[in-house]
């Protein structure tokens, strides 16, 4: 019981609440840009130097989901501890190693604000993955054969590979010290703004596939519901900012958006 409900049924609200924030994110990502990187501004309350505020947002990925995966019943079982090792594979680079090999930060702040909400959400969403994967959700050693597990992997292994190579690519833009912005060339950036956002977005969706739960699909669905429509501000701030941008290059998915 969890406040007086079954988990059961207090993991399903939580659920489907991730699915209904995703819904709210996505409206308010399409009216008003979250004020951190590019479009970073003042007016959103007191800051913090972006490298913190960005492992103070991520932490609950790794150490909330770690935590509360250990509370389950399942939590030895050979299938839950390979998504477990999925899960961390990504998010312990990206909470402890990505906001340090970023190049150009040095004085650079994040508001506070959009921290703190990003813990929460993350904090929920490290619940009801973690809960779902080591407790509520049965998986015997032979999911590992599972076509849906295979195919899952591989979306996320591809995606991780494009996310991470996307991600390459910006930071090598600059050289040691140098700040500012230049546009990026070569393979998927000749399609698309932001293969990094497209990559994510196709790792999450291989995790609901290998999961093949609601939790995983929510979460699939919040990421591109996030990110995707920042590609499109994104793609509308290169336009401004450099008269040369490549005006055939989609936002997001290659010959569509």
């Amino acid at each position: 019981m969890i406040f007086g409900i079954p988990e059961l049924d207090f993991h399903s609200y939580a659920t489907w609440l991730e699915l209904g924030l995703a819904v709210l994110t996505m409206i308010s990502v399409f009216i008003i840009s979250a004020p951190y990187g590019r479009h970073m501004r003042g007016g959103w309350g007191p800051e913090v130097n972006s490298r913190a505020g960005w492992i103070i947002m991520e932490f609950p990925t790794v150490l909330v989901f770690g935590g509360i995966y250990l509370l389950g019943d399942h939590k030895f079982d050979l299938v839950p501890l390979m998504l477990l090792s999925i899960w961390q594979f990504h998010y312990i680079r990206r909470t402890f190693i990505y906001p340090f090999l970023l190049r150009g930060q040095k004085g650079k702040t994040m508001p506070q604000s959009i921290a703190l909400t990003a813990v929460v959400f993350n904090s929920l969403n490290a619940y009801v993955n973690a809960r779902w994967i080591s407790h509520l959700g049965i998986y015997t050693d032979d999911w590992l054969t599972h076509p849906a597990f295979i195919a899952g992997l591989v979306v996320f292994l591809t995606g991780w590979g494009i996310n991470t190579w996307a991600d390459r690519v910006l930071r090598d833009l600059r050289a040691p010290g140098e700040t500012g912005y230049k546009i990026p060339r070569g393979g998927l950036y000749e399609y698309v703004t932001c293969p990094n956002y497209l990559g994510e977005i196709i790792e999450w969706f291989g995790w609901a596939l290998a999961t093949l739960s609601l939790p995983g699909l929510a979460f699939a669905i919040y990421t591109a519901a996030n990110i995707g429509p920042r590609a499109g501000t994104n793609h509308a701030w290169y336009l401004e900012k450099f008269p040369d941008y490549p005006k055939k290059r989609k936002r997001l998915i290659p010959f569509i958006w």
